[in-house]
């Protein structure tokens, strides 16, 4: 592992040599310049000489900086030369065997999304590369890709790690729901200070809904820890839940539930599909993120 990082960053100090940018090398590779600075930091630890001269304007190379991005050079080289013998041989390869993919791949997901969209998509590449292992990790905890041996993670969040390469997937609020039936019965509230009439069905622990014009407490309803639970109370007539809404999404569109008070959904969380940033990806899991993008629904909630 030790000897896997610091390959990592000699290829992020090369880009910044050939810049003498730290802005413009992270812009190149997709990262932080947070994240940069520090792999180059620890680079010189490693080697135990500097490698940069750093000023408020610029950055120059040490000595043994110049010296190291001589022979980056020659590795990158070396590097292309092996990406063309690699696309030349793809190129002679039918796609059949191009896309026998095999191996394991290991996913992290929270619950919600894993159920409504992921086990469905792992269940059709398996269908398309059954020589491809899947083995998924279905929980609420945020696990750390650098130390943990997942392949990619999946993860709700408005602010995704930075030393994480992120590519957002799906926005999405937390609505309020019923069914008509219910609404029928009780009538349909139009105010925050409405639901205080109404029987609400609330996550475990929670007093009350965080809406866009602020705290309301609410009393009378079920506590559920789960949120399947929850969507079923309101399936069967019992009361209104809070829920993301891509959890009801189906349920919505057929008009089995209605939504409510729209006005108080308040800002946008979204699903990060995540992965570490390190030499290039397995061609079977540049497949399942593909595979993954491609179900995806337009990104509106």
């Amino acid at each position: 592992m030790r000897h896997h990082k610091q390959v990592e960053r000699l290829m992020l100090f090369a880009q910044v040599a050939e810049a003498l940018s730290f802005t413009r090398a992270a812009k190149a590779l997709g990262v932080s310049r947070a994240h940069l600075s520090e792999q180059v930091r620890r680079l010189e630890q490693d080697i135990g000489a500097p490698l940069l001269i750093r000023t408020t304007r610029a950055v120059r190379l040490t000595e043994e900086g110049e010296r190291i991005r001589m022979r980056m050079q020659s590795v990158h080289g070396e590097l292309l030369a092996l990406e063309r013998e690699l696309e030349h041989d793809l190129e002679q390869t039918s796609e059949s065997e191009r896309q026998g993919y095999s191996g394991v791949l290991r996913i992290t997901a929270p619950v919600l999304f894993a159920e409504r969209y992921l086990v469905e998509v792992c269940n059709a590449f398996q269908a398309r590369h059954p020589a491809v292992e899947l083995r998924l990790d279905v929980s609420y905890e945020s696990h750390d890709l650098t130390r943990e041996p997942f392949d990619v993670a999946f993860r709700a969040t408005r602010t995704p790690p930075d030393n994480m390469i992120a590519r957002r997937l799906l926005d999405y609020v937390h609505c309020c729901c019923a069914s008509p039936e219910y609404l029928a019965a009780h009538g349909t509230p139009h105010s925050a200070a409405a639901l205080g009439d109404h029987r609400c069905h609330v996550w475990s622990g929670q007093s009350g809904w965080p809406l866009a014009s602020g705290e309301v407490s609410l009393a009378g309803g079920l506590a559920i820890n789960d949120h399947r639970l929850l969507k079923q109370q309101a399936l069967g007539h019992t009361g209104i839940i809070r829920v993301a809404h891509y959890l009801v999404d189906r349920e919505l569109a057929e008009g089995r539930l209605v939504r409510l008070l729209a006005h108080e959904e308040g800002e946008p969380n979204s699903i990060y599909m995540l992965y570490p940033q390190r030499l290039p990806q397995s061609g079977k899991l540049r497949a399942f993120m593909a595979a993954v993008e491609a179900a995806m629904p337009p990104r509106s909630a």
